[in-house]
């Protein structure tokens, strides 16, 4: 597996409550971008539009050796699942208030084009806080540990 870009922003921003992977339906000259690394997922989300999952904001820059049929950067792209999955979404989407975020962007075994999307619930500035001043102190406590072992 060959990780194309990451939504690192989305890890901080978002509690990812479930993870899927779905299919991108891509353009030639995007396939050729997104082999050399040309794409970034920052502020991009997904959603549902009638029986159809697509890909917003998702950036893939235009390929250097495109011509006149090079593709668009930020067009809508549509991905691919199985219908009883969209509808299992749409139903805890418009539930729980949650909403659908690509977390990273990734060629599988086979080469095929995939995008991880996490199902996710925003968090507030407090709980950003938190989670940080969490962290923080894990990695103090595993620091005095180390220390405390190497004497």
């Amino acid at each position: 597996m060959k990780i194309v870009c990451t939504n690192r922003k989305a890890r901080r921003d978002y509690e990812i409550l479930e993870t899927m992977e779905a299919g991108v339906v891509l353009q030639g000259t995007e396939v050729k971008s997104l082999r050399g690394g040309g794409a970034h997922l920052k502020d991009s989300y997904a959603a549902i539009e009638g029986e159809e999952l697509f890909l917003y904001n998702a950036h893939i820059a235009p390929y250097e050796q495109g011509n006149r049929f090079n593709h668009e950067p930020l067009r809508t792209r549509k991905l691919l699942m199985h219908a009883r999955e969209i509808h299992r979404l749409l139903g805890k989407i418009q539930e729980k208030g949650l909403t659908l975020i690509p977390l990273k962007l990734y060629f599988n075994d086979a080469g095929k084009v995939k995008v991880e999307l996490g199902l996710a619930k925003g968090r507030r500035a407090y709980d950003k806080r938190r989670e940080i001043a969490d962290r923080d102190a894990k990695r103090e406590m595993s620091r005095a540990l180390k220390d405390e072992e190497r004497k």
